[in-house]
Formats: C-alpha cells, structure tokens, sequence
C-alpha cells in the first residue's frame, strides 16, 4: 500500500498568497501533479492538517478545487490553522466526518490500518489529546491488535530541538499518555505529523515520529531558538511505502 501525505497546505483565498509574496495554491498544485506522475500512483492521500490559512469557508472552497485532480481517496485532518465546521460543511462529501466533535476517524484498508487522530485547540497554536479521544485510540487498537497501524496528527509529541515549535507541540501530559498507549501497541509502525514545515524524524516509545515537510513553504532549521524564517526550500510532500512487512517514507521536493 502506498499512502501520500501532504501537510501545512495553508491554501488562502483565490489570489491572496501568504506572507504577500508565496502562493500556497501554486505549490500545491505542483505537489498534486508530481504525485499523479508516480509510479504506480499512491493509494490514498493523507492531509495532514492547517489546510487552509485562517478557517474561512472559501479557502476550503479554494482547496477542494486543488484536490480535485486527485483520483483516490483523500483523507483531510485539521490542524491549528483550520475551523472544524468550515471543513465539515465545505466537504460534506467525506462521511469519514464525525458530526461533532473532535475530527478523528481510523480507515481499515486490506493492507493496513490509518487512524486520524484531532490534536487541534480552538484558539490555540499548540494540540492536546481530549481524554474521549485517548479512549477511542485504546479501543480502536485493541479491536484488532496486530495489524499494522499508521497513526496521523498534525501536532507533533516529540521535542524537535526547534524552541519555537517546541513551544507549540502537543501538550507535555498529553504526550505522556500517548507516549504510554503506543508502547503497550508494536503494531504501531509509525506516527506521522505535520505542524513543523520540515522534515524530522525521531525513535520514540517503541516507534518512529515522523513530520511530513509543507507543501506551502519551510521554515529554517533554528535550534538555537532565536526565531523562525522562511527558506527557499521547494514544496515537499512524503509517500509511505507498506510492503507487507516494512513502512518506508520518502520524502519528495517539488523542484520548479
């Protein structure tokens, strides 16, 4: 099975490009079409969340034009950029949406199985894991404990070693508990985030931690914390490879 993910899209409204000069649209559109070149194409695609840039309907509007061209399933999570009821209201095709509530969901594929999980705060920059959900996550993977599981979330539970980032993670204690359910679950072949806008990758309570760069723009690699700036880095987005035994990511730039 071959999953794609893409991450921190930031799509604004049609002509309004982010910081004045990216065009958030632009890079996504180069992603979309680099992946339709792959061979063979991914199965599902996974987005990772902070879609759009500030939750206003027409951003999402804007998004699902730029999705379109993609022929199977699309999977959408939020991150701390996005409004929960936007997103369900402009894809109210995607029955994979709870009603209420936080947004997290599991896919049992053939090959393996992809939970959602929703670490988004209204109002926040930094995630936490509500104890419902917690709960949910528990019994989702004791439902079927060895099949091979892919976790996604937007708010990363590792520490980059990027202070500003760091910062807004997912909470201290909610990290701690998830750090606690994943090492009593092997299966758990890998935790994939977004959040970061860079690649990072990290061993951690019995499994890999994963971000998935951004689509939209990097920031620069700053661990000496002194703040964020925008790099010239290309769009990236990462494809994950299940043979039947192993999880493999690649990480693609998007080269103009």
């Amino acid at each position: 099975m071959i999953i794609a993910q893409i991450s921190d899209l930031h799509i604004g409204a049609p002509g309004q490009p982010i910081f004045g000069h990216i065009d958030t649209a632009a890079c996504l559109a180069r992603c979309v079409s680099n992946m339709l070149l792959l061979q063979p194409r991914p199965d599902v695609v996974v987005a990772s969340g902070d879609l759009v840039n500030t939750g206003a309907p027409e951003e999402y509007r804007h998004l699902g034009k730029l999705l379109a061209p993609l022929p199977m399933p699309v999977y959408l999570m939020p991150g701390n950029h996005d409004e929960r009821s936007a997103l369900r209201t402009s894809f109210g095709d995607h029955d994979y949406f709870s009603s209420e509530g936080t947004l997290h969901f599991a896919i049992e594929s053939e090959a393996v199985r992809l939970i959602m999980l929703d670490s988004v705060v209204a109002g926040r920059d930094s995630g936490a894991l509500d104890a419902c959900q917690m709960e949910w996550l528990e019994m989702t993977l004791a439902a079927a404990p060895h099949r091979p599981t892919l976790i996604f979330m937007h708010h990363p539970p590792i520490m980059t070693g990027i202070p500003y980032m760091d910062e807004i993670a997912l909470a201290a204690d909610d990290a701690a508990k998830l750090a606690a359910l994943v090492a009593r679950h092997p299966r758990i072949e890998r935790i994939s985030c977004g959040h970061v806008h860079r690649a990072v990758q990290a061993r951690w309570s019995g499994t890999t931690v994963g971000i998935c760069p951004s689509t939209a723009f990097a920031y620069t690699l700053d661990l000496r914390g002194e703040g964020l700036a925008v790099t010239a880095e290309p769009p990236a987005y990462q494809v994950h490879y299940w043979n039947g035994a192993q999880l493999t990511t690649h990480t693609v730039q998007v080269v103009d």
